[in-house]
């Protein structure tokens, strides 16, 4: 808003001036009159700028005053008016003949009072004013600085990224990779590498890098040029030479035709190699990486060997083994809903279901036309034949077994009868593989949807699904799952181990069944090697020596703790054996693993003279049992341990003859000596059980203690 004052002027020079302009013509202006309004005129203005320079007089006042004493007499003059007020009031109420005059007395001060109170006010307003500018001018100060420094900031971000940007700068030179430094002035000629320039110079250096790397690339396209001209005469000279042995391969084969006879002669069947060759490319894939890791092992470590193959390859090469078998299961539902319409259609319907359902169970146990055979010789010239046959719906390998003896070997053996039979011959080969059941568990599921029953009886039709014949062809089953792809590492692996164990497993079935021969006509046979751990006389003698089964093992009294131990199972062997001394008889119960030799026998000990002692109410034969069974380590070599059931026999002899000499001894005084005494003995018994000597030291002929 305009301060009134100055509108007050300004109307009045309005009013002049249209008093001015209708006095002109004939009326002369009141010159008096003008004169005195200009007069107020000038009073009013120097009116104003005595309130001008008052208000800039207290701004300047303001910055000599000290607050704390304006509050002071803000203070001062807020009492003074109270007690102004006061003694008015004090006044008004004493009714005096002075209180009139004393009130208006009163009145100027309080008025005095509160002028000041606006003038502190005034002060206080323009000491804010002066505060909040004062802010305002140190708030733009500091944004000034913050735009400047933002702009700072900025141009050096814009000339980081300008130095990065040359920093990473690439030259196309740089891309090309030059030759060292030192190569470059060892190889390049002096008017390029111009030593005396360059060296100093690393421009002129890399310039003179980029020329000698010019002039070796023109020496190379030169050089390529030449090599493709070589390369297209040796390719015409190539042309030419398969042109000639294309004409030859007529003639080859004449010749190789006519050279049969000699093939014959020098055993070297190229022929037949390379048509069995030909015939494993439809092998399917896990009997090929059979065939193929076989027939590596056998040129590699074992020339004995021989790896054939078998069957009808028309039959592979025109029949799809891959096609999946499909079970109508919705048929008996059609043939219901038939018969009620027509049962004559229905009988003819109901037909042609069951042939398809036997033609799909027929399928499922289908072998490959093809099969792999090997046959591995042991050193006495016995053969074992394993025919290898693929089940493509089953997706798994069998194996049907035989064994051919050798002359020197054959033997009529009552209990061994069955050792070699195919059944046993490879039983727990590799540990709990017996070939009863599919490897790959989902068989079971297939065959329970054919109808059919378990894989176990089909295994004479079929042959016997062992876990090591899946790894020698490269498959291996996880938890059921159906088998991975045949992996050729899978059957390197498996290939030597299992060979070896074959042929060791061969080799320990035929010395087993020559000790079973011996120990059927009551002789312990001890090979030379070995005689000399035992006593030159022994005075008891195996009297009988039979095949058990597992049914009369467990029923028998004195193999009850073996049997709660969890020694022996229905895979494995068992004999009984009577040895005989004067009235005293030893029973025992023995029983083979399979993979013996490696697990040892085991002797059940049963002792008859004058009572009935075992290992359950007699502690010797605790000992008896144990110096037998436990220290077997002691009866074999490192070249061989297929003579140990023999070795452990012979033991089990000479402890016999200890215990009842021993026991002789103890009972001596109650009457004549039966048993006489024959061997020597450190002492009798030791300890508080009494126990037996019954270790021999061959060294010396005495029998001492553990």
């Amino acid at each position: 808003m305009d301060d009134p004052k100055e509108e007050k002027k300004r109307k009045r020079t309005i009013k002049l001036g249209d008093n001015s302009s209708s006095g002109s013509g004939d009326v002369k202006p009141d010159m008096k009159r003008l004169k005195s309004e200009s007069l107020k005129i000038k009073q009013e203005e120097a009116h104003v700028n005595t309130g001008r320079n008052l208000f800039y007089a207290e701004e300047e006042e303001v910055e000599g005053r000290d607050v704390d004493k304006d509050v002071e007499l803000f203070q001062s003059a807020c009492g003074d008016i109270q007690r102004t007020i006061a003694d008015i009031t004090a006044l008004k109420e004493s009714k005096s003949k002075n209180a009139k005059a004393d009130i208006e007395s009163k009145k100027m001060e309080g008025v005095l009072q509160i002028v000041m109170l606006k003038k502190l006010n005034r002060l206080a307003h323009i000491r804010c004013k002066k505060v909040r500018d004062g802010t305002n001018e140190a708030k733009m100060r500091i944004d000034r600085c913050h735009l400047l420094v933002q702009n700072l900031l900025y141009e050096i971000m814009h000339l980081e990224k300008e130095i990065m940007k040359c920093l990473g700068f690439k030259s196309k030179d740089e891309e090309i990779d030059l030759v060292p430094v030192e190569q470059f002035y060892d190889e390049a000629p002096t008017e390029i590498s111009k030593p005396e320039v360059t060296e100093s110079d690393g421009h002129q250096q890399t310039l003179a890098r980029l020329d000698w790397e010019l002039e070796q690339r023109k020496q190379l396209s030169n050089k390529l040029k030449d090599a493709q001209k070589s390369k297209e005469k040796i390719e015409t000279e190539i042309k030419t030479k398969q042109e000639h042995l294309d004409t030859l391969q007529p003639k080859l084969n004449v010749i190789l035709q006519s050279t049969k006879p000699v093939q014959e002669y020098l055993d070297m069947p190229y022929d037949a190699v390379k048509e069995e060759h030909m015939t494993a490319q439809y092998l399917p894939h896990p009997l090929f990486v059979l065939y193929m890791q076989s027939s590596a092992y056998k040129d590699a470590c074992d020339k004995k060997m021989k790896v054939t193959l078998e069957g009808n390859l028309e039959a592979a090469k025109s029949t799809d083994f891959n096609a999946p078998l499909v079970l109508d299961d919705d048929s008996d539902s059609d043939q219901d809903e038939q018969e009620e319409t027509d049962k004559k259609n229905s009988k003819r319907r109901r037909k042609t279901v069951e042939v398809k359902k036997s033609e799909s169970k027929s399928k499922v146990l289908t072998k490959h036309p093809l099969s792999v055979v090997i046959e591995i010789v042991c050193d006495d010239n016995s053969i074992l034949h394993l025919r290898f046959h693929y089940l493509s719906y089953l997706k798994i390998i069998t194996v049907v077994v035989n064994v051919t003896m050798a002359t020197s070997s054959s033997t009529s053996c009552v209990s061994a009868s069955d050792i070699l039979s195919p059944d046993l011959i490879l039983d727990a080969l590799y540990t709990g593989d017996h070939g009863n059941t599919s490897p790959n568990h989902s068989n079971q599921y297939e065959l329970n949807r054919f109808g059919l029953q378990d894989l176990n009886v089909y295994v004479t039709q079929v042959g016997r699904p062992y876990l090591w014949a899946q790894r020698m062809g490269g498959l291996q089953f996880l938890q059921g799952d159906p088998p991975n792809a045949p992996q050729t590492s899978v059957s390197y692996h498996t290939m030597q181990s299992t060979i070896l164990k074959l042929r060791k497993r061969v080799q320990s079935r035929l010395a087993l069944v020559k000790q079973l021969s011996s120990l059927e006509h009551n002789n312990v046979p001890v090979t030379s090697e070995y005689i000399g751990m035992f006593p030159v006389k022994l005075s008891s003698h195996l009297k009988s020596w039979q095949r058990s089964t597992y049914e009369e093992y467990t029923e028998s009294p004195f193999t009850q703790g073996k049997v709660t131990q969890g020694i022996g199972c229905q895979s494995d062997l068992f004999f009984k054996t009577v040895i005989e001394r004067g009235s005293g008889k030893l029973e025992a119960y023995v029983v083979i693993a399979p993979d013996y030799p490696v697990e040892a026998p085991v002797f059940c000990i049963r002792i008859t003279w004058g009572t009935v002692r075992d290992s359950s109410n007699d502690c010797h034969i605790q000992e008896l049992e144990a110096e037998v069974n436990i220290h077997y380590d002691e009866l074999t070599n490192e070249k061989s341990c297929d003579q140990l059931l023999t070795n452990q026999l012979q033991r089990l002899i000479m402890c016999f003859d200890v215990y009842l000499e021993t026991e002789s001894q103890n009972i001596q005084n109650e009457g004549p000596s039966e048993i006489a005494k024959e061997k020597v003995f450190s002492r009798l018994c030791r300890g508080k059980s009494r126990s037996k000597p019954y270790r021999f030291n061959p060294n010396t002929g005495i029998f001492s203690h553990r």
